[in-house]
This record gives structure tokens, C-alpha cells and sequence, in this order.
């Protein structure tokens, strides 16, 4: 009946929930991609102040982990040498990509958002198909995607932590319109809760204007390499 029924699935990205029109109401069909069984986030209905159904596809500890306002432990023990190798392999943080996955999905691999974003970092499907990542709920895959993607975002904006935030957020043409961070309270508030969980800072804030700078990441540049972007500067 739900999938009759349902002008649109659930549910994580910033709003968390998506509504739902009354039974009642007729909705076309929407071609979106198959919800995945989400562990420990077990789909759940509830109702909306207005009585819309809000169809929910994260637990409570997974929606949690997306507002802590510190990096949690990773919650599957097999994600953390995957977070570890890809982050390497892209020369990464580690700790940045934890908390970009933290943001987007509190580690939840089943994740879909109201936009149609993916998995673990909510790749979305253009984006996935240009990472050859067949399938984003296999949290390999959707690491290796979205590792790679925040990796090229930092090679187009030179390094500079903020911007390449922004960017998987906003998307990267967002970015070069306005100059900086765009002028949107949600990639404004993303960008904030990413480099706080990254920066260990939970009193961090974006001022107003687009000239962000980075405080406390350190960019390593060495000749033939990839720069690489880290909380720590290397000896």
C-alpha cells in the first residue's frame, strides 16, 4: 500500500523526514531506488502535526549520531579499516571523512534522502554513475564514491577545506557563483556542523560573508603528490 501510495521515500539529509500526502490523495508514480533494509534503522511510520504520515528509514541512535555535536565511534567496527584505506588512498583525513558520514547519515548505509542521495555519504545517482559505483548502498562502494568525489572537490578548490564542504553540499558550481560558501542557510549550517565534528571546535561558526578561511586544517603539499588535508601538520 506505501509503495502505491507514496509520493516520495525517506528520509535522512538535513530535514530527516519527508511528508507524505494523505491516503487518499492520488500521487504519481515515482521511479526512485529501491529502499534497502536499514539494519538497526527499521522503517517506521509516524503522523506530522498535520496529520500527514512521516515515513522514517533511520533508528533513533542513527539520528543521534547525525546531530551530535562530536565525532561519535564509528558503530560497525567494519567501517573503520574502510574509512581508514580509502581515506589513505585519496590522502585524506580520516577524521574528515568521519565526519562528513556523520553528518550525512549517522552510519546508516541504507540511507535515502528526499533528493535521492545514497548511503553512508548520500552519493547522488549522477554522482555515483560518474564514480562507476554500481551499487551506493554497498558501504565499500559508496566510501570509495564519496571519498573520491570529496577528494576532487578539494583538488578544484585548491585545498581549501570549506569550500570543498560547501561543494559536496551545494555542489560545486554553487560554490564558483557565489565565490565561497553559498549564501544557503542549510550548506551554510552543513559546512558549520562538518568542521565543527572535524575541528573538535562544537563552538564553531560561519561568519557572515563568503571569505571563510580554514583555522586549524593544515594542507601538505609535496612536489609529485596530492596535497594532502589533515588536523595535524606533517614532520
Amino acid at each position: 500500500m506505501i509503495g502505491k501510495r507514496a509520493a516520495y521515500l525517506a528520509v535522512l539529509g538535513l530535514g530527516a523526514t519527508v511528508l507524505c500526502p494523505p491516503l487518499a490523495a492520488a500521487s504519481p508514480r515515482r521511479s526512485l531506488p529501491a529502499l534497502r533494509p536499514a539494519g538497526s534503522g527499521d522503517v517506521r511510520i509516524g503522523l506530522a502535526g498535520t496529520g500527514r504520515r512521516i515515513i522514517f528509514n533511520e533508528s533513533v541512535a542513527q539520528h543521534a549520531r547525525r546531530f551530535a555535536t562530536e565525532l561519535v565511534a564509528v558503530p560497525d567496527r567494519q567501517l573503520e579499516p574502510l574509512i581508514e584505506v580509502h581515506a589513505r588512498a585519496q590522502s585524506l583525513d580520516p577524521k574528515l571523512v568521519k565526519a562528513v558520514i556523520q553528518v550525512e547519515s549517522g552510519y546508516n548505509a541504507a540511507a535515502l534522502s528526499n533528493k535521492g542521495a545514497i548511503g553512508l555519504m548520500q552519493l547522488m545517482p549522477d554522482t555515483a554513475r560518474m564514480l562507476d559505483v554500481l551499487d551506493p548502498y554497498d558501504p565499500a562502494q559508496n566510501l570509495r564514491g564519496g571519498v573520491t568525489y570529496l577528494r576532487n572537490l578539494l583538488d578544484r578548490f585548491s585545498g581549501q577545506v570549506e569550500y570543498a564542504v560547501a561543494a559536496y553540499n551545494a555542489g560545486p558550481g554553487a560554490v564558483e557563483r557565489h565565490g565561497g560558501i553559498p549564501p544557503y542557510r542549510e550548506t551554510q549550517e552543513y559546512v558549520r556542523r562538518v568542521l565543527s565534528l572535524y575541528r573538535g571546535d562544537a563552538t564553531l561558526r560561519v561568519p557572515a560573508g563568503l571569505a571563510y578561511q580554514a583555522q586549524k586544517a593544515f594542507v601538505v603539499e609535496r612536489p609529485g603528490q596530492r596535497t594532502l588535508i589533515t588536523t595535524s601538520p606533517l614532520r
